[in-house]
């Protein structure tokens, strides 16, 4: 066993949990505790405090091409409350959702507690899981409520071209659906891709929700903060979820996120490229392995490496790996069978000396097999 091997118990390498590395930026911390010394500690508004509603407004029209007035943003517990609050707002019993394969498991249990039932559309992983909307439309029944949509993708790394969003809103029209987009790492993306919000395109405002939140761009995962954007006519029953479930967002660390959006964002694009760097350093060292392929992702803190030519499936190399080297990964299959062919390693948690280590210690567990 690896703390046997090693004289280190706990001396494990965690490349399987979405965290950031970095702390929050200071002025947002600074912002946040200036709201506690001037009293901001009282019930707020329900949707969230008018000025950071105000700020995510301005950022969406800037950044999104999202027209959104600041009565149609609610100020969520993260994108987890969001997501929640999307589906058992918008689910019936036996309504179904499509998820996109490779998927995101957490919000697999939010559609089955609404009651309604998860069908699955799994992309191609030889077409580097792109949407193609004759893989969606099969899926699609009488019962068919809503597509949930990840762009950029957790666990792939896609950031989605617009024709591939455009295929997904066709679909939606067509057979009167709604859209659910998870965006959480919408400001996480290399190399020029660009991301688009769904929402944007030609007939889709009215009928996506969208979901953000300032977890992982700002570093701020402990402090649970995220937001839906939705037409007004969303606005009451999401509502109904979010305020019977914990009344508002904490008042005091809104200001905090107030401080995130309008603030300098020089520490923002620091951060980005430094996970870009990491990155580079994880596919680079990933493709020099026996049996392993990895794309650059365009997108998000995730390397979804192909596994195939080991010949193990990728709960199997996980376990082995953690194991034996003490590096732990997440399996492919985690996120569905279209996944089962690959690892997901996470380089946005760890620094780059740690992230060379895992990567000697992966190097050595894959050149020892035979």
């Amino acid at each position: 066993m690896f703390a046997k091997a090693y004289g280190k118990p706990g001396d494990l390498i965690h490349l399987e949990l979405g965290k950031p590395l970095e702390d929050t930026p200071n002025h947002i911390k600074q912002a946040a505790i200036q709201a506690l010394w001037d009293g901001k500690v009282h019930y707020s508004d329900l949707k969230g405090i008018p000025e950071l509603r105000n700020a995510i407004a301005t950022k969406l029209r800037t950044d999104n091409n999202l027209d959104f007035t600041a009565d149609e943003i609610i100020v969520t517990n993260g994108l987890t409350q969001a997501s929640f609050a999307a589906f058992m707002a918008l689910l019936d019993e036996g309504d179904e959702a499509i998820l996109l394969e490779p998927f995101y498991p957490q919000h697999i249990g939010k559609i089955e507690l609404a009651g309604a039932r998860v069908v699955t559309a799994p992309l191609d992983a030889g077409d580097g899981f792109s949407i193609r909307r004759e893989l969606i439309e099969p899926k699609i029944t009488d019962r068919t409520r809503m597509i949930v949509l990840i762009n950029p993708c957790n666990p792939t790394g896609r950031v989605y071209r617009r024709e591939e969003l455009q295929a997904v809103a066709d679909l939606a029209i067509e057979h009167d659906l709604i859209v659910v987009a998870d965006e959480v790492y919408e400001q996480i993306v290399f190399d020029g891709a660009q991301h688009i919000s769904i929402a944007s395109l030609p007939g889709m405002r009215e009928r996506t929700i969208t979901m953000f939140a300032f977890t992982k761009a700002y570093a701020m995962d402990g402090w649970r903060l995220g937001w839906i954007a939705a037409d007004a006519s969303f606005i009451g029953p999401l509502m109904k979820i979010t305020t019977n479930e914990v009344t508002h967002v904490n008042t005091f660390i809104q200001y905090g996120a107030v401080a995130a959006l309008t603030g300098p964002a020089g520490e923002l694009h620091r951060m980005v490229e430094g996970d870009r760097r990491r990155r580079d350093l994880v596919v680079q060292r990933l493709n020099q392995m026996p049996g392993v392929v990895c794309d650059l992702p365009q997108g998000t803190i995730y390397a979804f490496a192909n596994i195939s030519d080991t010949g193990l499936k990728s709960q199997d190399l996980a376990s082995q790996l953690m194991e034996r080297e003490g590096v732990v990964v997440e399996a492919g299959g985690f996120y569905g069978e279209a996944g089962d062919s690959h690892i997901r390693v996470c380089f946005g948690a760890e620094s780059e000396a740690r992230l060379s280590e895992a990567m000697n210690r992966m190097q050595r567990f894959l050149n020892s097999r035979p």
